[in-house]
């Protein structure tokens, strides 16, 4: 299992950073924020017909590049970077994972085309409540004739306000099902979250009488391994986040005089940055192992995500955090961008469920813990 890069992934890392530089700006970054849609279709665009993104992952048989999840976390390691608000985490990992992952070739066909050329936005919806625990899933399907029906509520969609495809986790007669749905579907109502982080956005769903296809009548490994993929993604965003506060911190360190000096001379500072630093560095071998088992030893992947949430989650805030302590006054306004990496840590902490979770989860899967 080869950890590291490839020259074909620096050079992609190469070409992301310098068209997120151009694209998402710290003033377009808050522009978005304050937008109902909360990302540039402009831009989304450009994404998957200028570089491809959205079907990195996808084979090419269904219009994508047919790479793995080792691009995936390049891609999502510099969108964190620059705070990149666009439905790629929602649509091109968790939608695209899962269809991958269902048996419905003629699904397929007809939805991960439109995924990897950008022009259907898609997510993953699963949670009826306030955790992320796949087991807590409550919502029937009903039958319809040939079809059916779904009744209930999800929680916490990411993108759910705009996506064009639901794939909605219920109980069909006794299995959990995947099912799809049309995001203009009659007796679907969406409401977006007040949410930490303006960021990403998250929406409730409401479901009354909707018509849905099942597209896999046994959808829990499917919906596992699709979770699985999302959090080393997100664990690959968190990474690119405490990097960028990192440097963000060590540069500002070194033009803040005191007493006549750098106060980035002064040891104490000094310490506190090198902590940063090997947490990051830590942060970084979880995630090169985590996407490299994603595509080399699948069986592993529970264990690893479980793992590359637990650290990452913890060490993007911490330092998160150091970064607005070392940045002293500044640090603590809103025109700094700091807060806007530390609110997306948080949140991030959270999303997926937080770390004490995903460590409970390790200890099952390697057998320390009943």
């Amino acid at each position: 299992m080869d950890l590291v890069m490839s020259e074909e992934q620096e050079e992609l890392r190469a070409a992301l950073r310098r068209f997120f530089a151009d694209k998402s700006s710290p003033a377009e970054v808050r522009r978005l924020m304050e937008t109902a849609e909360g990302y540039d279709p402009a831009v989304w665009e450009q994404m998957a017909g200028q570089l491809g993104l959205q079907g990195l992952a996808i084979p090419e048989e269904y219009g994508g590049a047919g790479f793995g999840m080792r691009e995936v976390a390049v891609v999502m390691e510099e969108m964190g970077r620059s705070l990149v608000c666009a439905p790629y985490l929602s649509s091109a990992v968790m939608a695209a994972g899962a269809l991958l992952g269902c048996r419905d070739e003629e699904a397929r066909r007809e939805f991960l085309p439109g995924i990897a050329d950008g022009s259907t936005l898609a997510t993953l919806a699963w949670m009826d409540g306030d955790t992320w625990d796949l087991g807590s899933i409550e919502m029937q399907a009903g039958r319809d004739g040939d079809g059916w029906l779904l009744d209930g509520a999800k929680t916490y969609v990411l993108d759910g306000h705009i996506a064009g495809l639901v794939l909605v986790a219920a109980w069909a007669e006794g299995e959990l099902g995947l099912f799809a749905v049309d995001g203009d579907a009659q007796g679907l109502s969406r409401t977006p979250y007040t949410t930490l982080d303006q960021t990403r956005r998250l929406a409730r769903l409401e479901l009354t009488g909707v018509r849905a296809r099942l597209i896999e009548p046994d959808a829990r490994p499917v919906l596992e391994r699709a979770v699985d993929l999302a959090v080393v993604a997100l664990a690959a965003e968190q990474l690119g986040g405490a990097q960028r506060t990192l440097d963000m911190t060590v540069d500002y360190l070194k033009v803040r005089h005191q007493f006549g000096r750098p106060i980035g001379s002064f040891q104490a500072l000094k310490h506190r940055c090198a902590d940063m630093f090997v947490m990051v560095e830590s942060a970084r071998s979880a995630v090169l192992q985590a996407a490299a088992v994603a595509g080399d030893r699948p069986d592993e992947l529970p264990a690893a995500a479980a793992l590359v949430k637990a650290y990452c989650s913890d060490a993007y805030f911490h330092v998160a955090a150091e970064t607005i302590q070392l940045h002293g006054g500044i640090g603590f306004t809103w025109e700094h961008d700091a807060h806007l990496y530390f609110k997306r840590a948080k949140a991030s902490q959270e999303l997926f469920g937080p770390p004490a979770r995903h460590r409970e989860r390790l200890a099952r899967l390697v057998g320390i813990a009943p």
